[in-house]
């Protein structure tokens, strides 16, 4: 009954190693639905049922520039001719011919780098003909009165400003298929958006640990939001905000092979299970 020589027991001992071994990759390589479904209701949460209306959250805060970022400012006055001498030589160019009607922009170029008004560490920006004037701290309606104001002073006709941030710039980090830093140009982007810019998190990502690094007047905050919670649509996090830094976690689960799947984590038994199998050959002499 026993091949190569074994003894009941030894027989035994091995089974019991193999059952051991299939177990452990199948128990640790098997992941619930419940860690990878978006938009669950959670138990212990308020059940929000299917077409039913959810109004977004009431957000006291409101993005306000900071140093480095990229703005697009356009002017328009009866007088083009003077407007022109406000703006960068090829500025208009660059706007006009990058934008495409483009939607967002993942790896390539960022147009608005180009075309945009960016502002120095000190939070000023540089105008032609107005010189540097301070936009950090100030929110974009804030900042499109400050820069009209300065530009009117050259005018006799009222001169309209539109000033906007060159789109949502964010930075995708950890389990995503395409991590990096990414541009959606958008005024309004949701934290899906975002998600599928980045390219859809892996089997293997923690979704109900989402971090993300926001910045604020003056400092950085972390908060943790949870992609498998159906509340998180009426969460202040549901949508994503001008440089905000995404992490995404691995389950503790990759410390056994690969796990991606249960094929993959048998090979792995497999192999682990011939490797025994062989020791004991070797150290009882039957090979």
């Amino acid at each position: 009954m026993f091949t190569f020589g074994m003894s009941r027991l030894e027989f035994i001992w091995i089974r019991r190693c193999v059952l051991v071994i299939v177990i452990s990759l199948l128990g640790g390589s098997c992941v619930s639905n419940k860690r990878i479904n978006y938009l669950q209701n959670l138990s212990g949460n308020p059940v929000i049922e299917l077409d039913e209306f959810i109004p977004y959250a009431n957000v006291d805060y409101e993005y306000v520039l900071q140093p480095y970022d990229i703005i697009d400012i356009d002017f328009a006055s009866p007088n083009e001719e003077l407007l022109r001498a406000f703006e960068y030589q090829g500025a208009s160019n660059a706007r006009v011919g990058g934008r495409g009607g483009a939607g967002a922009m993942g790896g390539g170029m960022d147009v608005f780098y180009f075309s945009g008004y960016s502002l120095d560490k000190d939070g000023f920006v540089r105008i032609p003909k107005l010189g540097n004037i301070p936009l950090a701290g100030l929110t974009e309606e804030q900042a499109r009165q400050k820069v009209e104001e300065e530009i009117n002073r050259f005018f006799k006709e009222e001169v309209d400003v539109r000033l906007r941030i060159g789109g949502i710039r964010f930075t995708a980090l950890g389990e995503f298929t395409s991590a990096g830093t990414k541009v959606i140009l958008k005024n309004r982007a949701t934290i899906f958006d975002a998600l599928a810019m980045a390219g859809e998190s892996n089997i293997l990502a923690k979704k109900n640990e989402l971090f993300i690094i926001r910045q604020y007047d003056g400092g950085t905050k972390i908060h943790q939001i949870n992609l498998n919670d159906r509340q998180l649509l009426a969460s202040p996090f549901y949508f994503v905000q001008n440089n905000d830094i995404l992490y995404l976690q691995p389950m503790q689960i990759r410390q056994v092979g690969s796990g991606d799947n249960v094929s993959t984590s048998l090979q792995l038994g497999i192999s682990i299970i011939t490797a025994l199998l062989f020791i004991y050959g070797v150290t009882s002499g039957i090979f």
